[in-house]
């Protein structure tokens, strides 16, 4: 890290940053207390925040580490190690389900990080701006720092911080969501200015988040693509994050009219967190109005905490539309009677309400039939080729501009080591002489 803030060079900040996330699981309060009493001026501000937090809850640990001699001699830490040991502290102490400490000393970094006069790393402030929004969740309190993210995002963007800038506005937008202040977020996501994309896991945050206000506001065709693309850009480590992706992603499809493959549902890692969605799709698939209320009164504490279950009631008008659309590929006659006992729908007046349904089913294109109103009968007419059709074409070119999208943003993301600041110079004098 020290290499990193005296050279200007990203590349051994990020360097120190993976080292700091391999070496948390090791991490004890006796070791980060030695460390710290060398680290830093025995007495000093950050020193005194640190070591204090660290005592909560660990002073038999700490005992040896307190009655061992410290130095005495003053040290001068940059400002970018000052900030990596708030992290460090602040990681170990969510670890340890410290939650009140973690939050205190998520402040305690955030008015340090305010109160330097020179700029630290951007990608370790990022990190400190992320774990100082998750630990007030943690806590319950995440409404309290709205104002302050608010704050810290025009103070990243009168510095030219990019990834400061994505990673807070991800953190409002998630904060906004977490109190389902949809019409919040989508004013913040309309006004707010084209995301630059200068970090992949922030560019997944926000194409997921992007994708859920989109689903709430029945835009479902652009939300399915957000969707799908933060499930595809994800990491592979991210299994937890590419689980989420892919429940908003099941449903939004469901309610689009499509059925997801299997293999969606059988992904390393997934099958067991899918289940409760694949039992649904199934039910939607065959177009039963029974199965689908079992399903839905089965799973819905699972529904409720992936907040998706007002969704899932949506989807019974799509499981009605299945039915139908199976009952007309399968007959080409059928009273509505008959049309009300195969939808199972439970109503004082079965025929009224099959004819209805079915009325608004052909009106909006959903089957192709006639009603005999005289007779009470649907007769459905017979269906055509498909591939006389253009959806196939249509098809096909959806999947090709996917393609080179991606290949596109596979361009636009290279990034290449930055040159030496004397070589810089002297390419700059060669090309003035």
């Amino acid at each position: 890290m020290e290499t990193g803030a005296y050279t200007y060079d990203n590349r051994w900040i990020h360097r120190s940053l993976r080292v700091t996330f391999t070496i948390r699981p090791k991490l004890t309060a006796s070791a980060l207390a030695f460390f710290l009493n060398n680290a830093f001026t025995p007495g000093s501000e950050t020193h005194t925040t640190l070591m204090m937090l660290l005592r909560k809850g660990h002073e038999n640990e700490m005992e040896y580490t307190a009655s061992s001699p410290a130095p005495t001699q003053s040290r001068i830490t940059p400002p970018a190690v000052e900030m990596l040991w708030y992290l460090v502290v602040l990681l170990f102490l969510i670890d340890k389900k410290m939650y009140n400490e973690a939050k205190a000393c998520a402040s305690a970094s955030i008015t340090r990080l305010k109160s330097l006069k020179r700029r630290v790393a951007d990608v370790l402030a990022s990190k400190l701006y992320s774990y100082y929004s998750l630990s007030y969740e943690l806590t319950g309190s995440l409404a309290e720092i709205r104002g302050e993210l608010l704050a810290l995002h025009c103070l990243a963007t009168l510095h030219h911080d990019e990834l400061g800038q994505e990673t807070l506005f991800n953190l409002l937008l998630r904060n906004y969501l977490h109190y389902n202040l949809y019409d919040q977020s989508e004013k913040l996501r309309s006004k707010a200015p084209s995301f630059g994309a200068h970090s992949n896991h922030q560019h997944c945050r926000y194409l997921f988040y992007v994708g859920k206000i989109q689903t709430i506001q029945l835009e479902y065709t652009d939300a399915k693509e957000s969707l799908l693309q933060a499930a595809r850009k994800a990491p592979i480590r991210a299994r937890g994050f590419r689980i989420q992706c892919n429940k908003w992603a099941v449903v939004v499809r469901l309610l689009l009219g499509e059925i997801p493959e299997r293999t969606t549902f059988m992904q390393k890692g997934m099958v067991d967190a899918l289940q409760p969605y694949f039992e649904l799709t199934n039910a939607v698939r065959i177009g039963d109005l029974e199965e689908f209320r079992r399903v839905a009164e089965k799973f819905s504490v699972t529904f409720n905490k992936d907040r998706t279950h007002n969704l899932i009631i949506r989807l019974r008008h799509n499981v009605i539309r299945t039915g139908l659309r199976n009952i007309s590929i399968s007959y080409s006659r059928i009273s509505l009677l008959d049309v009300a006992k195969k939808l199972r729908l439970d109503s004082t007046n079965p025929v009224a309400d099959a004819e209805s349904i079915v009325a608004k089913a052909i009106r909006d294109g959903a089957i192709d039939a006639t009603l005999d109103h005289a007779n009470g009968w649907m007769l459905p007419k017979e269906t055509g080729d498909i591939y006389s059709t253009t959806e196939p074409q249509v098809a096909f070119d959806s999947r090709i501009a996917f393609c080179l999208n991606m290949h596109n943003e596979a361009v636009r993301a290279l990034r290449y080591p930055r040159r030496k600041r004397r070589q810089g110079k002297a390419a700059a004098r060669a090309r003035t002489c």
